[in-house]
């Protein structure tokens, strides 16, 4: 998810830092929130990253109990055999 996220901020981000938009509707300048914008997806897009590194190298071990089974019954021969 994070690195998804990531992506889509950068794409926004250069959209909006690199063409030409009328910043008289927003009253801001918007090549500067294009790189804040770009600048918050490399960083979710590094922590992805870091995220699924870390997920790859865990091991899981799975501990199985039984209770209540059915008991075992031994049977010997005494024949002498």
């Amino acid at each position: 998810m994070g690195i998804g996220i990531g992506i889509t901020l950068l794409v926004v981000g250069a959209i909006i830092s690199f063409t030409d938009l009328d910043e008289s509707l927003v009253n801001t300048d918007l090549q500067v929130v294009g790189w804040i914008l770009m600048a918050g997806g490399a960083l979710a897009l590094i922590m992805g990253l870091i995220q699924n590194a870390q997920r790859s190298n865990s091991s899981h071990t799975v501990i199985e109990e039984r209770r209540g089974g059915p008991d075992v019954i031994e049977r010997r021969d005494d024949r002498g055999v």
